[in-house]
């Protein structure tokens, strides 16, 4: 039966599980926490810190929020990764709740997000809403990746980085989730450090639940500050994408499958030494990248473009390298 209430209606009778996976983010989360109380209006919404160990005054700060903002709670999450942190708090607070928000403590949102996440959820019938994301920076290395990041030379073209929206997608950047759909495929795979969402959408799709890409509104990240730990992000990322594919033997997409040429052509070119030609495919992927970000700096009048340009090198060399480490099977050492 088709329900006769106004989305209006159905929204004040939703029941909202907010979770903030977090580590060490004691500039961002008080503004951030703030911002989402204010957004409650009428909303039943339980906000969840589940942080993983932060040692920069971040619990002492959701502490001293707790008794300023209503249906604030802290955990522990001692498995430290953001797709424990979610399971976790699914499991101990999701009973009785209806959706969950993801919230990650490394950017910003809109003034009406949540608001609009739900509306979209009601008004499309969807079981999960992703939304796009605008990457934003505000040192010199840090705007010249939100630059990358915000192109197709960084993105591939993908629909969650591009700005898409108002569509059925496969995956996109998590937001908004039926708990009931969640809880369904099992939560998220606490194997995967990285691309944890993608490996859930998977799953999602598999199920028959759908996911809506909504254009109403958006999140703003902010990138790495530094080469270094670009790359090890990126890293994650390449690791992440290959230990999925491996788990549901898929193909990979062709944005995907051609960055996965750049480590081997990197590596391939340290022949030059020996056999000059070796080194053509890598004077190739170079050329094309800075001419990319010289067009930027000169077409789209953007300063950033050629430092933009490295920034996308090292992600896609990081990326590569990500895959190819996990595809043959040499992994990272744990530490205790």
């Amino acid at each position: 039966m088709v329900s006769r209430l106004s989305p209006h209606d159905q929204v004040a009778d939703i029941r909202m599980l907010l979770v903030i996976p977090c580590l060490n983010e004691a500039v961002t989360i008080e503004p951030l926490l703030r911002k989402l109380n204010g957004q409650r209006g009428g909303m039943d919404m339980l906000i969840v810190v589940a942080d993983g160990g932060s040692t920069d005054g971040t619990q002492a700060i959701v502490r001293g929020l707790v008794s300023d903002i209503p249906d604030l709670l802290l955990i522990d999450n001692p498995k430290r990764i953001q797709s424990a942190a979610i399971n976790l708090a699914v499991d101990r607070f999701g009973e009785g709740c209806d959706y969950l928000i993801r919230i990650d403590a490394h950017g910003d949102y809109p003034d009406n997000y949540c608001r609009a996440l739900i509306d979209e959820a009601v008004a499309m019938q969807a079981d999960s809403v992703v939304v796009g994301m605008e990457t934003v920076g505000f040192g010199l290395f840090q705007k010249a990746t939100a630059v990358a990041q915000n192109s197709k030379l960084g993105n591939g073209g993908s629909k969650h980085r591009a700005g898409g929206g108002g569509e059925w997608v496969d995956h996109g950047h998590h937001a908004l989730m039926r708990i009931a759909a969640f809880r369904a495929v099992g939560g998220y795979d606490e194997s995967f450090s990285h691309n944890e969402d993608a490996e859930l959408d998977f799953r999602l799709r598999a199920a028959a639940f759908r996911i809506w890409m909504t254009g109403k509104t958006y999140m703003t990240y902010y990138p790495r500050a530094s080469a270094s730990a670009l790359f090890r992000q990126y890293l994650g990322y390449g690791r992440g994408r290959a230990k999925n594919l491996i788990k549901h033997r898929s193909i990979p997409k062709l944005r995907q499958a051609i960055p996965l040429a750049v480590a081997p052509v990197v590596i391939g070119a340290l022949l030059a030494l020996f056999y000059w030609w070796t080194a053509v495919p890598m004077a190739i992927w170079a050329a094309a990248c800075l001419g990319y970000g010289f067009w930027l700096a000169v077409g789209q009048k953007n300063p950033y473009g050629p430092l933009a340009s490295l920034s996308a090198m090292i992600m896609h060399f990081a990326w590569s390298a990500g895959f190819w480490l996990e595809l043959i099977g040499i992994r990272p050492r744990r530490t205790a």
